[in-house]
């Protein structure tokens, strides 16, 4: 008889309740009223704020479920957090925004929480085999969003380029799994950690890790395993893009991080090579592209590939700081993205979506709160003091520094000048351009001004009180470096 493996639901709690809310939301939406979808952002809301809450109140445990292949740690909560919140703005940004694109339905928010889910899930992952469970659960759901504009040819585009290439990168991640497994025997990140220990030099676990790198590279964005990014970016709907940009990134690099750190501590000089070449191919590349672009969303995308860049310097870094400096970072990039995003979902020219730099044009004297909330993100996207990104910048590149990486962190600063040429040009374009007839307008949303408050917010906060969230940040990687 074979034994049932012992079974703790408590470890999956923040996912299941996001699951569950996904399910409720789907039942909901057979019933009355169906001309209104706004019920069901409610229940969506209340199920990520439910999981955010359970995440607060579980941190400084740990809980470990089926046969260690989940784990509820402080490392998993804290990019619970971060998820929670970003999924939360995604949800408030996306009410109104559907309604005026004509696009509202239940489906629409149901696949939201179960991309959410999926991120939670791969945060908790100890085992190679739900991380690729919960990469799937996460990314069949986008590649479904990012085509939910089905009368737009661009949203075609982007759903069958992030599917085809989604499934280039689980092909990749696959076959690195498998040569891992041949190498080690085990799936479960704590035994190859073990295994690595004992046979550092293993070609097979090289090649396995390797092939592993090239598929997360794919669902972070870093180059050159990009190519994907600027066409989803512009052809998804923008609370999609929003959500690509923030949730899925953070929790791939959770998976990531803890699977250098955890899993092949062993071999850190190999991987640390490759994330140093990486971490500078990826933020040049994608600061010098974002130049030539006019584009407000395609720009956005060249500039998160950058910000991939600036993590994978902390990465390469490697420690408590480097690691510490990583989570604060997409703490602060959560926000900032979110709220830039939120920004654009307000903006509209011609019933459409004002997604050109000339379109605001004079948005600094027609709407002057919403012009000074999108300057002072893009401040803080620049790393200009006291906003959260240059708190973020300070310390992955001081990490940088302190692992004797200078050239990386000199490299860092200078693409942080660079890009502060396209964020200052859109500033510029709001206060010291004149509008034309057709300049973007503001349509009136109070969810979608909360989520832009809140973003702003946790902005400043985290520019001007920045110790107790780096603090939290350093005892959530703690368990990763015993």
């Amino acid at each position: 008889m074979i034994p049932a493996p012992p079974i703790s639901l408590a470890v999956l709690a923040p996912t299941l309740i996001v699951m569950g809310a996904g399910c409720l939301v789907l039942l909901l939406d057979l019933l009355p009223p169906r001309a209104s979808k706004v019920h069901l952002a409610t229940v969506a809301l209340l199920g990520v704020v439910a999981a955010l809450l359970t995440s607060l109140a579980a941190w400084g445990g740990r809980g470990r479920g089926f046969r260690d292949m989940v784990i509820l740690d402080n490392y998993a909560l804290f990019f619970h957090v971060v998820i929670c919140y970003g999924a939360a703005l995604i949800v408030l940004l996306s009410i109104d925004y559907l309604r005026r694109s004509g696009v509202e339905s239940g489906e629409y928010y149901a696949l939201v929480l179960f991309s959410t889910s999926g991120m939670l899930l791969l945060t908790s992952a100890s085992d190679l085999i739900v991380v690729f469970i919960a990469i799937e659960l996460m990314s069949l759901s986008l590649y479904v969003l990012s085509g939910l504009f089905k009368r737009r040819r661009q949203a075609g585009e982007a759903s069958m380029k992030y599917f085809l290439l989604g499934a280039f990168a689980s092909a990749f991640l696959l076959y690195g799994i498998a040569l891992l497994y041949g190498a080690t025997g085990t799936t479960s990140i704590d035994r190859i950690a073990a295994a690595a220990a004992a046979a550092p030099h293993d070609t097979l676990l090289i090649a396995g890790l390797g092939l592993l790198l090239v598929g997360f590279g794919f669902k972070i964005s870093s180059a050159p395993f990009h190519m994907w990014v600027p066409d989803v970016y512009e052809g998804a709907p923008t609370s999609v893009t929003a959500l690509i940009a923030t949730g899925s990134k953070a929790a791939v690099f959770a998976v990531l991080v803890r699977l250098l750190l955890s899993g092949v501590r062993a071999v850190q000089a190999d991987w640390t090579a490759v994330l140093w070449v990486l971490a500078a191919l990826t933020m040049t590349l994608g600061n010098v592209v974002a130049i030539a672009q006019s584009n407000l969303k395609r720009m956005l995308a060249y500039s998160s590939i950058a910000h991939v860049g600036y993590m994978l310097v902390g990465l390469a870094a490697g420690g408590a700081a480097g690691a510490g400096a990583v989570l604060f970072y997409l703490l602060a990039y959560t926000f900032t993205t979110a709220g830039t995003f939120g920004v654009i979902t307000l903006c509209v020219r011609a019933g459409e979506e004002a997604v050109d730099v000339r379109d605001y044009a004079g948005l600094g004297r027609r709407h002057p709160v919403l012009a000074f909330a999108l300057a002072l993100l893009l401040l803080s996207l620049v790393g200009i003091p006291p906003l959260a990104g240059f708190v973020g910048k300070f310390y992955l590149f001081g990490a940088a520094v302190r692992a004797g990486f200078v050239w990386l962190a000199v490299l860092g600063v200078l693409n942080s000048a660079i890009a502060a040429y396209y964020y200052l040009r859109v500033i510029v374009t709001m206060y010291m351009q004149e509008p034309d007839e057709q300049s973007a307008s503001v349509a009136p949303s109070f969810a979608g001004g909360l989520a832009l408050t809140i973003a702003v917010i946790g902005v400043v906060l985290l520019g001007l009180m920045p110790a107790p969230f780096v603090d939290l940040a350093q005892v959530a990687v703690a368990p990763l470096l015993r």
